[in-house]
């Protein structure tokens, strides 16, 4: 079990709020890991795990996106407020807001990862530490992967996946059932699925709003903003100590996190052996070897 809560609250953003919860004490010694999730659309609640970092003295951060979980949600907002920008901006703003801007560590899982990236292209003096964790750096890449892995699902699966695609029916029974083939083979494989990880994607759902915007209707369909997005070329900015993790299984596959072995000087990149997209929750303690290892090192 991940410790609890030493605070809870939203701070200001703009006209709206995000909310954060803090394990540990900021500015006691040792820098603060912010935990910034995917989706974009998730919530913090399946990287809760991370609080545990919290016991050997590094603080953690846990926040929600704007429009999901406990921030602000707006389901009236189209598809030209979400923006990659705007939480950016958002993400900054958290840090400057909990004073931790002079001492702090990224830990961006899935969409967290290219969203940690860019803030670490402008090489803010208080960051110490970039983790970069099952990400890609290019969606036109990330779609290129997810068309040769579902190419190797049961060709039942990947024709009841087109059909639905095409009718735009994505939320039948069946898609649901295909949907889940993939999910268990290169996004979570523990049966039954984690709390957290289950919390997390029940939240997707009660709030589609931003998830259907800048992603489409799940991980490997992606039809909304994102879809023509990418960050290489732009990596070689970032001067930050840099983790990279994926797993064997991972939707993330390593033509997708290449990129950033690639490009950002020094990185180096941790592979799990027993993972698809959260070595945190399926190989827990080789995860936390790595993890505070990499951030002893800083």
């Amino acid at each position: 079990m991940s410790p609890e809560a030493s605070a809870k609250g939203t701070v200001p953003f703009g006209e709206y709020r995000t909310w954060y919860r803090v394990t540990g004490e900021l500015g006691a010694g040792r820098p603060a890991v912010v935990a910034v999730h995917g989706g974009p659309g998730s919530t913090h609640d399946y990287l809760l795990p991370l609080a545990r970092l919290a016991e050997d003295g590094w603080p953690v951060v846990h926040y929600d996106q704007l429009g999901n979980g406990g921030s602000t949600h707006l389901p009236g907002k189209g598809a030209e407020f979400w923006t990659v920008e705007l939480f950016e901006q958002e993400l900054a703003n958290l840090v400057q807001r909990l004073g931790i801007a002079d001492d702090y560590v990224l830990f961006g899982q899935s969409w967290g990862g290219p969203l940690c990236a860019r803030h670490a292209m402008a090489g803010p003096p208080g960051l110490r530490g970039l983790v970069v964790a099952n990400a890609p750096a290019s969606y036109p890449l990330w779609l290129q992967e997810m068309a040769r892995l579902r190419a190797e699902l049961p060709p039942d699966v990947q024709e009841a996946l087109l059909r639905h695609e095409a009718a735009g029916t994505y939320d039948s029974e069946e898609y649901l059932a295909a949907m889940r083939v993939f999910y268990d083979r290169h996004v979570c494989r523990l049966t039954p699925w984690p709390r957290d990880f289950l919390s997390s994607f029940m939240e997707i759902y009660n709030d589609p709003t931003v998830y259907y915007a800048m992603n489409g209707p799940n991980e490997f369909h992606v039809i909304g903003s994102l879809k023509d997005w990418s960050i290489t070329g732009e990596l070689h900015r970032i001067r930050t100590p840099t983790l990279l993790i994926s797993g064997r299984h991972d939707e993330a596959t390593p033509t997708v996190v290449q990129p950033y072995h690639d490009e950002i000087p020094g990185a180096r990149w941790e592979i799990f052996e027993e993972s698809s997209h959260l070595p945190h929750l399926e190989e827990p303690e080789r995860f936390f070897a790595v993890l505070t290892d990499f951030l002893k090192g800083l």
